[in-house]
């Protein structure tokens, strides 16, 4: 008989709950993939072929899935807007929770998972911001927190996506919570490991276009967002998304500081293969998101269940999501209103007369 392995469930098997799936399945040594919820019948003929001949049992049900035999862990990743509900719900009925980015579109919801969690101190409560498991963003803090380029000041990050013209960001955004909430969650997530997590905003400004994919306008949302978000204590974070990237996925981070600066990913690449043809020389860059932070899921699977398995701490704290979610909707909410968002150094909104 071999070590014990961590009983984990899958919540929705759409294209980011699919590759969970896997991942626990395949690539996470000490975990088992014991079940599996869709009641979508695309979802179900999938896991048909790549789930139930493993021994993963497929659930309609959500909450008869939370009472398979044995079960320990769930991983979220439905659509945004039930996030929180069937996080909350597996964290009530005892489980460890590994929840898609973001918890929730709105900030009291988000709220109600970490005060669900904090009920439940022995449990494991993770939200998934894959980027803290990328090994060029560990490598880009530790250098940061080792002082190497001074005082971090400004912060520049973009999440940038390849055009796809088959409407599915429109009708995404319909549930989404906006650009600034689903895209650039990433980035503002980023800013506050950089920045610190105690860091408090002073101001959050937004602008954005409709540049490809007019129909955005109808839930509210654009297709290119650039925020700026100004943080007490002399720290500025600029944030750029985009759903219109010709090449391939861009997602890029700069870190300045009082004696230099730090960038990941400014020339993004597939590998190292450079083809040389009759216009130049070019490389190749990474279809999507999955393309470029395959490996940290991989790594967010395999810590996560071994924090579970171990009771050791998490990487980083929940608290953290609840403020992204913050940031995000002051952003998305300033977009929609055109106006400048003012915060007082408690972290409370106040008004200020707009000129």
């Amino acid at each position: 008989m071999g070590p014990r392995k961590l009983q984990v469930a899958v919540s929705g098997l759409g294209r980011m709950g699919a590759r969970h799936a896997l991942h626990f399945l395949n690539r996470t040594p000490r975990a088992e993939l014991v079940a599996a919820f869709t009641p979508e019948e695309s979802e179900i003929a999938w896991a048909q072929t790549n789930l139930v001949p493993f021994g993963t049992k497929i659930y309609t049900d959500y909450d008869e899935m939370l009472k398979h035999p044995g079960l320990e862990a769930v991983v979220v990743a439905t659509v945004t807007t039930v996030h929180a509900e069937q996080a909350i719900k597996a964290i009530n009925a005892d489980k460890h929770v590994l929840c898609e980015k973001p918890l929730s579109t709105s900030v009291e919801i988000s709220q109600s998972v970490l005060d669900a969690a904090r009920a439940k101190p022995h449990l494991k409560v993770l939200c998934g911001f894959s980027r803290r498991f990328d090994p060029s963003y560990r490598d880009a803090f530790a250098r940061v927190n080792d002082s190497t380029i001074g005082r971090p000041s400004v912060f520049r990050s973009q999440t940038c996506d390849k055009l796809d013209p088959s409407g599915f960001f429109v009708a995404y955004a319909e549930f989404s919570g906006g650009i600034f909430v689903d895209c650039n969650i990433h980035d503002i997530d980023l800013a506050l490991w950089f920045f610190g997590q105690d860091s408090v905003v002073k101001s959050c400004y937004a602008v954005g276009i409709t540049a490809v994919q007019p129909e955005l306008r109808t839930h509210g949302d654009v297709d290119n967002g650039v925020g700026v978000v100004e943080f007490w204590g002399g720290k500025i974070a600029y944030f750029y998304s985009s759903r219109m990237m010709a090449a391939g996925q861009h997602d890029m981070t700069e870190i300045i500081g009082t004696e230099g600066k730090i960038t990941v990913n400014a020339n993004p690449q597939t590998n190292l293969v450079e083809l040389s043809e009759s216009t130049g020389i070019r490389r190749e860059i990474p279809p999507n998101y999955y393309g470029r932070f395959e490996h940290a899921f991989v790594v967010e699977a395999n810590e996560f269940t071994a924090a579970c398995l171990e009771n050791t701490e998490l990487p980083f704290k929940l608290k953290g999501a609840v403020q992204a979610v913050a940031i995000g909707c002051a952003l998305q909410e300033s977009l929609r209103s055109g106006k400048k968002i003012w915060f007082d150094e408690t972290g409370r909104r106040v008004e200020k007369a707009q000129i």
